[in-house]
């Protein structure tokens, strides 16, 4: 009898390097100070991010039940993560009994080819498309204008975004980092047919992006749309939005094709209960989004008619293997945690260097696309954050992200071996382990003052200590130490002092 070797059991493989955005080109830190030296961009998003956030306090304040709705959202989510590659099998089960194609993406490499693929089998040298994280997540716009085929983003922020050349800076609003004036100078520039006297007025921008997208939407053939909910029973999909570009995408076109991350799925149909009262009321602070588009496969003489699923793993298997990780593929793309993050509000969306920014961006970019050594990107992102937890209060479906921060250091710390900061460590046990040495410690660390200087902080050590100097600035050390005050006179003076009346000495 011949034995045969199956191998040892491999870790799932993260999202491949060099494909999509999820890594940017520099790390967190040195983003973070470039743009925080354009006021213009935090003026923006400040402004944004308090008025999203109040319309959001308003309407789940609203609600009596808004905290078991999100118990709610929480359970049914993880059941869902639990138990995936059964519910996965369902929905291509019933996806195609109802007439449509499912295809599975092992990362976006795969992806961008199968819709390359599809929209190539139609002969149109161009598609519209509903906005979309996921094909944002792996590129696909970019790899469609290297084949030959041009993708008319019809989303409204999106659109600003495509024609300024620029890249998304927040989950919802995209262009959240763009004022008024700066989009009528996108749209002046870059957009064909426009009215040369077009104003600064949101209403009279939004009818010139209408009229410039009327025509495409009559005569495109192939619309590419994400989808915010998968329906494992039904095999339905649906997408939520605000402007109407996504219904006239979803109806309108011959051929649709839908690229979905895997952890979009939920078990039964009743479950949109839950996440159409949590998903609105936590994104743009409306009690209901104004148009919930949902299909099943296809029908004849009615909508599309031949429809695809993508469906895209891109390293979301591997941060399902992570016991502990795995609790942010829970996230249904709301970004409340963005709105009120005070490092987000400050830096803006491109610091993160992923499609993922903000709180839920930190942790979910790391786990799909890995964060390999120290100068990689996205080791960085764990640590920007305060860990303040406005993030985990405001998640409509109880994501614990500063616990995943911290998780993920952890992660970080042990990957990165014996350094800087282990070799600091290993000298503070050391020092505490006797009272003579920690005195003399003490005493040594009152040096630190002649490095603070005036401004009594200090912004920058020298090699191997940097690193405590990259994200903060370090107080100066006070001119004495507790005991040193606690010995002199001064010290039993206010010791006396503060003792109540009437009691000697101790």
């Amino acid at each position: 009898m011949t034995g045969t070797s199956l191998g040892l059991p491999a870790f799932p493989p993260r999202a491949p390097k060099g494909a999509g955005f999820l890594r940017g080109t520099e790390k967190f830190p040195d983003a973070a100070h470039h743009e925080l030296a354009n006021a213009q961009l935090r003026r923006n998003i400040g402004k944004a991010t308090h008025t999203i956030r109040a319309k959001r306090l308003h309407v789940t304040g609203e609600l009596p039940d808004w905290e078991q709705l999100r118990d709610a959202g929480s359970a049914i989510k993880t059941d869902a993560m639990n138990r995936l590659p059964e519910r996965l099998d369902q929905l291509e089960t019933a996806v195609t009994a109802r007439g449509g194609v499912v295809h599975w993406a092992s990362d976006a490499n795969e992806a961008n080819e199968i819709v390359t693929r599809l929209v190539r089998a139609t002969g149109s040298p161009e598609v519209i498309k509903v906005k979309s994280m996921a094909t944002q997540e792996i590129a696909l716009n970019e790899h469609l204008e290297e084949q030959g085929i041009h993708a008319h983003e019809t989303d409204l922020a999106e659109l600003i975004v495509q024609l300024g050349h620029d890249n998304p800076s927040h989950i919802l609003v995209p262009a959240i980092h763009r004022n008024r004036s700066e989009i009528r100078e996108i749209f002046l520039r870059e957009m064909a047919g426009v009215d040369p006297a077009l104003d600064d007025n949101p209403a009279h921008l939004a009818a010139a992006a209408r009229k410039f997208l009327r025509h495409k939407f009559m005569t495109t053939p192939v619309a590419i749309s994400g989808a915010n909910f998968a329906i494992a029973e039904t095999g339905t999909l649906g997408v939520v939005e605000s402007e109407g570009n996504g219904r006239m995408c979803l109806t309108l076109p011959q051929t649709l094709i839908t690229v979905m991350g895997i952890e979009k799925v939920l078990p039964q149909y009743s479950d949109l209960e839950v996440f159409l009262q949590l998903l609105p009321r936590s994104s743009t602070g409306e009690r209901m989004n104004p148009y919930t588009s949902m299909w099943t496969g296809v029908t004849a003489g009615d909508g599309p008619q031949e429809f695809h699923l993508v469906l895209l793993d891109n390293g979301r298997t591997a941060a399902l293997a992570d016991k502990i990780g795995r609790e942010a593929l829970n996230c249904i793309r709301c970004s409340a945690c963005l709105n009120v993050c005070p490092v987000y509000e400050r830096t803006g969306g491109h610091a993160y260097g992923s499609t993922y920014p903000g709180p839920i961006g930190a942790v979910l970019t790391p786990q799909l696309a890995g964060m390999e050594d120290s100068d990689d990107p996205n080791s960085t992102l764990p640590f920007a954050s305060s860990l303040c937890g406005a993030c985990f209060d405001a998640c409509p479906v109880k994501i614990d992200i500063p616990s995943l921060l911290v998780e993920l250091r952890h992660q970080k710390v042990e990957k990165s071996g014996f350094g800087a900061e282990a070799a600091a460590m290993k000298a503070a046990s050391f020092a505490m382990s006797s009272s003579g040495r920690f005195t003399a410690a003490q005493k040594a660390a009152g040096l630190g003052r002649l490095i603070a200087g005036k401004k009594g902080k200090i912004s920058t050590l020298p090699p191997p200590l940097n690193g405590w100097t990259a994200a903060r600035d370090i107080p100066a050390p006070p001119q004495h130490t507790f005991r040193h005050w606690w010995d002199s006179d001064e010290g039993r003076a206010e010791i006396a002092a503060a003792r109540p009346e009437g009691k000697g000495q101790a």
